[in-house]
């Protein structure tokens, strides 16, 4: 699984980190770099799942463009931005994964590109101490900016054997079905796994309302929650219509008796969406499809359905998670969250604005908050773990976390810290 998102020269970003733990969440203001951020996410999965990066970047016809295209990917005036993740094997095994691109002439080539497998000491106590040693399973050689290709050297206990890798696409993904040493093989392997397991949500709740056709794949919209719904085995989909009803019927103040997809037309190969509802003991039960649903209640049944149905060990990505959720709803939704997401073993990662929200979390969640400012000295995106503000004692003491957010404190104390370490450097 994903334990580290590295960002180098990436759009807003100088150099940062964005910790992934099982919930994470990322908390700022507007334009301070909270996009940018899982952008980097989504152009890892595109290009792990064989899309070229020019194409991952500026769109194809089938994808769409990222926000700022070509144009904004690289840290103006540079050209080049690097992007890299952690994976965790297990307790003694990590990969560490790193892509670099350039931008030249409105195209984006691969610069350079590396997979390290460090491995781990484990203590008495069975937490990591002391790393063990590292290997290198791929790195590449440097190349001209106008050459169609680069060399790939793959982990030999030499000096690694050559091989020419086109610029279009990630080595990662051209190594695939490729044969490799054992080593290489399950480095590779677990890492493209866990890009492509990345899954980011944006339900638009205008789009969930037509008849969708069958579908194994939740769509990144959840226009096709439906159509995946009804798609399932019986069994399964009767199981997760069940989970769907049981946090549904905790939404409205009338009674939500279920939640259910059925197939449609002659042929039964599109869906939608229904509710039974209950509104008063008269025998008489309503049935409502999804065009009849609320705004909220359509996004909270999508971010249900795909924690529902994303594979194990995979990062849901969910932007703005509360939008158009009631502030009352926001302990069922952190419930939500923390219950299902642990387990089916998914690790998921939220932005929001909500103060609602993150007075829910209480400060044991402290530890799994990031902060996304902009330095007030050069006007690069920062990421700041919660916990690593020095101030943050002094905070809690004024309120909840919601409270000091939707204040402004948080963010005014990282800034003051900033731009006290920006004088102390000049000086």
């Amino acid at each position: 699984m994903i334990t580290e998102l590295l960002l180098e020269n990436w759009k807003s970003y100088e150099k940062a980190t964005l910790y992934i733990d099982p919930l994470s969440v990322l908390v700022g203001t507007n334009a301070s770099g909270k996009s940018n951020a899982l952008d980097a996410l989504l152009l890892l999965n595109r290009t792990a799942s064989g899309t070229m990066l020019t194409s991952a970047l500026q769109g194809d016809g089938v994808q769409v463009p990222l926000r700022g295209g070509i144009e904004w990917a690289a840290r103006r005036p540079g050209s080049t931005f690097a992007l890299g993740i952690t994976c965790r094997a297990d307790d003694l095994t990590d990969y560490e994964y790193r892509l670099e691109g350039s931008i030249r002439e409105n195209r984006c080539d691969l610069h350079a590109e590396q997979l390290i497998r460090v491995k781990y000491r484990l203590g008495k106590d069975g937490i990591r101490k002391s790393q063990a040693g590292n290997i290198k399973l791929f790195r590449t050689d440097a190349c001209s900016d106008d050459s169609p290709t680069i060399v790939a050297r793959l982990y030999n206990e030499k000096q690694g054997s050559p091989r020419q890798i086109s610029r279009t696409h990630s080595v990662l993904f051209q190594l695939v079905g490729q044969k490799l040493r054992q080593e290489i093989q399950d480095g590779v392997s677990l890492v493209i796994s866990a890009l492509r397991d990345i899954f980011i949500l944006d339900p638009i709740p205008s789009h969930m309302r037509a008849y969708s056709p069958l579908s194994e794949r939740l769509d990144p919209d959840a226009r096709n929650i439906a159509g995946v719904l009804a798609a399932l085995p019986k069994e399964k989909q009767q199981e997760i219509e069940a989970v769907l009803t049981s946090y549904a019927r905790k939404l409205p103040e009338r009674d939500i008796r279920r939640v259910y997809a059925e197939t449609v037309g002659k042929f039964n190969s599109d869906a939608m969406l229904y509710c039974e509802e209950y509104w008063k003991d008269d025998g008489d039960t309503p049935t409502v499809d999804a065009r009849g649903m609320s705004d909220g209640t359509l996004r909270f049944l999508a971010i249900l359905t795909a924690l529902l149905t994303r594979p194990k060990y995979s990062l849901l990505v969910i932007e703005e998670v509360d939008n158009g959720l009631h502030p009352s709803r926001a302990r069922l939704l952190l419930d939500m969250l923390k219950t299902i997401g642990n387990q089916r073993s998914v690790d998921i990662l939220v932005t929001t604005h909500n103060p609602a929200l993150l007075d829910a979390m209480g400060n044991e969640m402290v530890p799994f908050i990031t902060v996304a400012n902009r330095d007030p000295s050069t006007g690069y995106s920062v990421l700041t773990l919660l916990e690593d503000i020095d101030q943050l004692p002094k905070l809690l003491a004024q309120g909840p976390i919601g409270r000091l957010s939707s204040q402004g404190l948080i963010e005014q104390s990282i800034t003051s810290a900033q731009i006290e370490k920006a004088e102390g450097g000049a000086e």
